[in-house]
């Protein structure tokens, strides 16, 4: 079901068969205004609530459907879970705009819409050559964060993993986007990130120069304290070589040869999970 539901999820993403209300983060947005209100006034017990509370209503779910119609409702729960949690066009439009932005050498809207790509650190850019590798450092993070990290949590955890793995993404990621304070999240992400970061970020090794990628991946790895951006980061800007800087106000060049890198590191994940599903190692 694992392998099926991801392939399902994928094409709808691709072909953006999905309406916009049920984009993952505009339904965890509902569900955080129909039952907690203001974000700002979560407190322990009831950050823990909203953490947990979809990923408990998926389980019940799959609990209730799991003899009924031979199975063909708990494989529909997963397509419906996976679907949701890897549709995020939100993402997949701000990129496209800082392409065009680029593309016409608009400096300040580069800017813009790099920094609304990725909440998660603060854009470092020391001059707009930098930009590109920047932006590509992104591009790495943020394909494991909205697919790789999903896609491993589905596999393993099956939809009640996901689930919980993007409700706990989308509160990090307010939390840091509107300076709420929120108590507990980044600690529980780090908890959750910890060994999905640093299986996907393997497969840049995998997919990239092996001995430079697989350097910078023990680095990180095996230090248990180090976040699961630096890991992912690291071993991804190890792992493919940077082209030369173009003589375009933003050079994309980097940033393009990291997204090429991260399509591969996908399309290697899926080809295992395919493996494990013909060995019967995976549902």
């Amino acid at each position: 079901m694992a392998l099926f539901s991801l392939l399902v999820a994928i094409l709808v993403e691709r072909l953006k068969f999905l309406p916009a209300a049920w984009q993952c983060d505009r339904v965890l947005q509902s569900y955080q205004s129909t039952f907690f209100g203001d974000k700002a006034s979560l407190n322990n017990t009831n950050m823990l609530l909203a953490l947990i509370l979809p990923a408990v209503v998926v389980y019940l779910l799959g609990w209730i459907v799991s003899d009924m119609f031979w199975g063909l409702l708990n494989l529909a729960l997963w397509v419906l879970v996976a679907i949701i949690c890897f549709n995020h066009q939100k993402q997949r439009d701000t990129f496209k705009k800082y392409m065009q932005a680029a593309c016409r050498s608009d400096v300040q809207a580069c800017y813009h819409y790099a920094a609304e790509l990725d909440c998660s650190e603060c854009l470092n850019a020391v001059s707009e050559k930098d930009l590109g590798a920047k932006v590509g450092q992104s591009v790495a993070w943020i394909n494991y964060r909205y697919y790789g990290a999903v896609a491993l949590l589905l596999i393993f955890l099956g939809p009640v993993g996901a689930a919980l793995y993007c409700t706990a993404r989308f509160y990090a990621e307010e939390n840091i986007r509107k300076s709420l304070n929120l108590p507990l999240i980044e600690d529980i992400m780090f908890v959750l990130d910890w060994i999905p970061s640093r299986i996907f970020s393997f497969g840049y090794a995998l997919s990239g120069q092996f001995s430079e990628g697989l350097s910078a991946w023990r680095d990180n790895a095996l230090n248990v304290h180090t976040s699961a951006r630096q890991v992912v980061t690291a071993t991804a800007l190890a792992s493919q070589p940077l082209p030369e800087v173009s003589s375009a106000p933003v050079c994309v060049q980097s940033t393009l040869a990291l997204l090429v890198l991260s399509k591969r590191n996908f399309t290697l994940m899926v080809a295992v999970l395919s493996l494990l599903t013909i060995f019967g190692l995976v549902s």
